[in-house]
């Protein structure tokens, strides 16, 4: 007796994945924190502070205004930007940690 077989579903590649930011809301990549102090002491990942820095990564559409349009967004892809420490919820994609806030949590764009 032969038994019918599904075929499993291929699985996407972890690269095809595209996340779009609804509203006024930017998906941010947290800089790597420094895991030793100025005096050369190695801190463990418990003792170190969460960076507050990062890298805009997507944006939304922007604000939906009262007139029924939208504002534009004043941060855009690949911007360094300084945001709050508690800003954002915190979400990993492809064992990647991301930040997801909104634009009014960002407070300054870093330029080099």
């Amino acid at each position: 007796m032969s038994t019918a077989t599904k075929e499993k579903p291929v699985a996407k590649k972890k690269t095809d994945l595209k996340l779009q930011p609804l509203g006024d809301r930017v998906v941010v990549r947290r800089e790597s924190s420094e895991a030793k102090t100025a005096g050369g002491i190695v801190l463990p990942d418990s003792a170190k502070e969460k960076p507050s820095r990062g890298v805009v990564v997507s944006v939304g559409n922007g604000k939906l205004l009262d007139d029924g349009s939208r504002g534009t967004l004043q941060v855009k892809v690949n911007d360094r930007v300084l945001f709050t420490t508690w800003a954002g919820e915190t979400f990993k994609v492809s064992d990647e940690e991301l930040l997801l806030m909104r634009e009014e949590d960002i407070l300054a764009i870093l330029e080099d």
